[in-house]
């Protein structure tokens, strides 16, 4: 499995194989890493509310596995086994030091992109996100529908980063694969009444209907898919 190459697409791409470099801080996908990333988010945004935290934390941890998914999908053409594996997740580090795989492996090949699409959707969304959906709302209470929405924001990034970076290295097929294997993922019943995945003449625009919570963050401000025109009044 070539995941080291997924690097040169950016560090939300990227993912740490091999043993643990240092022994300790990984661990496994559940809620004490949620509670203790949390915490590690909160102290970084320096806010109190917990929701907020949670919110930005769940984001975080999708867009990384999104990311992983869908650009080993698109670059290797096949999408890895994270679900399967011992896959680890460091609470106090950033990308791409946060998560670790010791053995990486790939599913078997897809021929089309329908059907790597239906891949990453059990491997990711219902092997690993559900899971850490349930795991966040466990350690904080927020809302279901805000952390799928923010798992919708997270895959569009990926894919506006993905697709720039192909357009950039004259791959306009892997451009178009990527943006075809995302507006199939975005037909799975967690996302598809998330928002509205749209192409432009300046690439992928997503809008999403429900708000991450980040304009409560101190110097925070509006994210660009927010559903909200401006922050409520008062903030």
């Amino acid at each position: 499995m070539r995941l080291r190459e997924l690097a040169d697409v950016g560090p939300f791409f990227a993912l740490r194989t091999g043993d643990d470099p240092d022994g300790t801080g990984y661990l496994p996908l559940g809620e004490e890493a949620v509670r203790l990333r949390v915490e590690t988010v909160a102290g970084r945004l320096g806010t109190t509310d917990r929701r907020v935290a949670a919110s930005i934390a769940f984001q975080g941890i999708a867009g990384r596995l999104l990311s992983i998914a869908l650009g080993s999908a698109v670059l290797t053409g096949r999408v890895p086994a994270l679900a399967d594996g011992d896959l680890r997740w460091h609470p106090a580090r950033t990308a791409p030091d946060d998560l670790l795989l010791p053995a990486p492996a790939a599913l078997a090949p897809a021929v089309d992109p329908a059907a790597r699409a239906a891949q990453i959707s059990a491997v990711v969304l219902h092997g690993l996100l559900v899971p850490l959906h349930h795991a966040t709302r466990a350690v904080t209470p927020v809302s279901a529908r805000l952390l799928w929405g923010n798992a919708a924001s997270s895959l569009a990034g990926s894919l506006r980063v993905l697709h720039t970076w192909c357009l950039e290295r004259d791959r306009p097929r892997d451009a178009g694969q990527a943006l075809a294997l995302t507006r199939a993922l975005f037909q799975d019943p967690l996302l598809r009444d998330t928002g509205t995945l749209r192409r432009t003449r300046g690439g992928p625009v997503f809008e999403r209907r429900t708000c991450c919570l980040y304009y409560r963050v101190p110097q925070g401000g509006m994210c660009g898919d927010c559903v909200l025109r401006h922050p409520p009044r008062g903030r």
